[in-house]
């Protein structure tokens, strides 16, 4: 009896054992696989993020990357063109003393901003004052001659003078009127001065004095340019056209300018000469654009993408904006938290830009400018991996 529990014993031991066994071996299985997926999620994220450069707005501004969205339009469709900034026909004054005489105050110099009708400068001068005197004896000849007007035409309606002296009396007052309207047009063309003494030289529009050859004292003559007024919300670019290229444009052909430094502004063709210029050879292209902030007489670079053949997919970036990563060339697109290097296909290279056949799609945003930063940045995380 005491041998069989001995075995019976023996036997629950062993079951025992093995159960344990059996139990830590599916233990050990089951925490391998459970500690799996955070190991492929942290693999899987680390590897979303390799080409990745989280970047805040204000450092994407304080490192002077430009963030240009790209559209397509391939170099069969372009016209390339040199062109510069110049002030509209109502954005640009000439400001000339209406009357010859020496300048007795200035107040405003170069670079100032002024308002419409704001004086700049008074000039002294004997011809404002004969303008003057013209005015006031004019006026008082005006008033003479219809006091006069007014008694014959009481002394005829009494049937005490004629009807010839009334009717004497209508024409000379006409006369003195008409001759008063014209004095005073005179003065106020003239800009004369309340006292009579000198004329207002005045800005007719809102702006900035771009250029000033004025002198305290100095005697200058009606034709004597003073100042220059210029509103830079007021300007337009006139581009250079070969005689190749001036017959593919049309008015409200799109345009984008591009200035020196890198930005690029959209704008549409007003109009194009429809001949060339004998000195130039070359025909121009008058480009309007909203207010953006350009300087009259700045150089810019012109791409007009005529309407008519303007049928090409492939989109057109910054040479600089495309940057070789990897053995790849990559664009910079921008993201939410910064911007992710997105490998293209380059094709054609011209005049520095380059044709993207493919990786990008139209309204995408990208680094145009000092793109290389980003891959520095992304160069010196691989650094810091390995």
């Amino acid at each position: 009896m005491r041998q069989d529990n001995t075995r019976l014993y023996a036997g629950a031991a062993v079951a025992v054992l093995v159960a344990a066994i059996a139990g830590f071996g599916l233990a050990k299985v089951t925490g391998g696989k459970a500690a799996a997926p955070p190991a492929a999620a942290e693999a899987e994220h680390k590897e979303g993020e390799a080409d990745a450069v989280a970047m805040a707005p204000d450092a994407i501004k304080a490192t002077g990357i430009l963030v240009q969205t790209v559209s397509v339009g391939g170099f069969a469709g372009e016209v390339l063109a040199q062109g510069s900034v110049t002030a509209s026909p109502n954005g640009q004054a000439v400001l000339t003393a209406r009357a010859a005489g020496a300048v007795t105050r200035i107040y405003k110099r170069l670079g100032d901003p002024v308002r419409a009708g704001e004086t700049l400068a008074v000039v002294e001068s004997r011809e404002a004052a004969q303008i003057a005197a013209d005015r006031t004896v004019a006026s008082a000849r005006a008033n003479l001659a219809q006091k006069t007007l007014t008694r014959e035409k009481r002394l005829y309606e009494q049937r005490v003078s004629a009807r010839q002296d009334y009717e004497q009396a209508q024409a000379e007052a006409s006369v003195a009127s008409a001759e008063a309207r014209r004095a005073q047009t005179a003065a106020g063309a003239a800009n004369v001065t309340a006292d009579g003494r000198g004329v207002v030289v005045s800005s007719p529009i809102a702006g900035r004095i771009t250029a000033s050859s004025v002198s305290l004292g100095a005697f200058v003559q009606p034709e004597t340019e003073l100042f220059r007024i210029a509103d830079p919300g007021l300007v337009h670019v006139e581009a250079a056209l070969s005689a190749l290229d001036a017959p593919r444009i049309s008015p409200g052909d799109r345009a984008i300018i591009e200035t020196a430094d890198g930005r690029t502004i959209d704008g549409r063709v007003r109009s194009v000469t429809p001949g060339l210029n004998a000195e130039t050879r070359a025909a121009t292209a008058v480009l309007e654009l909203a207010p953006t902030g350009l300087q009259p007489g700045q150089s810019v670079r012109v791409r007009i993408i005529p309407r008519a053949v303007s049928t090409s997919t492939l989109i057109v970036v910054p040479d600089e904006a495309i940057q070789t990563f990897e053995g790849r060339d990559v664009v910079f697109i921008r993201t939410t938290t910064g911007f992710r290097a997105q490998p293209v296909v380059v094709g054609q290279r011209s005049a520095g830009r380059a044709e993207v056949v493919s990786g990008l799609t139209a309204g995408q945003a990208i680094a145009a400018k000092n793109a290389f930063l980003l891959k520095a940045e992304l160069g010196k995380g691989e650094g810091e991996e390995h």
